[in-house]
């Protein structure tokens, strides 16, 4: 297994990276310049066409690239900036695999919500270069049904002649059944991190078992805190991240190469 942290701007360090080399990315690229990310960010259509056109190039064919992002609301009106990236990556080359939703029960309002529903999720498109070499579906328990809940369905079948019979059967809450596409997990935010908007280590996790395998590749253009390196880590993957920020790209690299459950580990200096 091995871990590469390379500090510098993602659109200039994937040309030096090899051509199909990355089986997984799992990213959170800035969504419309909500944060400054000390005073470092430039984002905008030309630089995250850039960022798509340099992860199609190193992703292999099979491999995914799990972008999640949101829009920013101007003047009660969201930009929409989110399916653009989308439509941009199939027309790159990209098949737009799979649209995700990311719900946050912990979220905090980013705006006032003024006829309109508070935001509190945000996409994860899953872009594959062919169909996905690896998957692995996350399965989970179904919750326990109450009393009422709890018993006899009725099935609708067809016979051959075209009519219908209905069959009883019964609920079974021992069998794990596949999740669905709307992921639920609090945000990233953990004492100690320091960083604006610091991944959930549950949701790369999942990401990373569905999507590849061990000793495969993953790949984070914008490293962040850490967490898609830490939690790559800790499934065997390797792992490549790039960060431009000093501040976060130290950060990341002590919670990546230490152990990541030392707070004194997580703090900024």
């Amino acid at each position: 297994m091995t871990i590469e942290l390379i500090q510098g701007d993602c659109v200039e360090e994937m040309t030096k990276m090899q051509e199909e080399s990355i089986d997984l990315t799992v990213t959170s690229p800035p969504y419309d310049n909500l944060r400054t990310y000390e005073s470092s960010l430039q984002w905008h259509e030309g630089i995250w066409k850039k960022v798509l056109k340099g992860l199609y190039r190193v992703t292999k064919k099979g491999g995914v690239v799990v972008w999640i992002v949101g829009d920013a609301t101007i003047k009660g009106s969201e930009t929409g900036t989110s399916f653009k990236q989308a439509l941009y990556a199939k027309e790159i080359g990209f098949n737009l695999h799979d649209t995700m939703i990311w719900q946050k029960p912990n979220y905090a309002p980013m705006y006032p919500s003024v006829k309109r529903y508070d935001l509190n999720y945000e996409f994860m498109f899953v872009f594959s270069k062919g169909q996905p070499a690896s998957w692995n579906p996350i399965k989970d328990k179904p919750k326990k049904e109450s009393t009422k809940q709890r018993g006899k369905y009725k099935t609708s079948f067809a016979k051959p002649d075209g009519s219908r019979y209905e069959k009883e059967s019964t609920s079974n809450n021992s069998v794990f059944s596949k999740r669905n596409a709307v992921w639920i997990c609090p945000n990233g935010q953990k004492r100690g991190i320091g960083h604006p908007a610091p991944f959930p280590e549950k949701l790369a996790q999942d990401h990373i078992i569905s999507w590849s395998n061990k000793d495969n590749t993953v790949f984070d253009p914008f490293l962040g805190s850490g967490t898609t390196g830490l939690v790559a880590k800790q499934l065997e993957r390797n792992f490549i991240g790039i960060e431009k920020v000093n501040k976060y790209f130290n950060m990341a690299k002590r919670r990546i190469e230490n152990d990541p459950d030392d707070p004194e580990d997580d703090a900024v200096d």
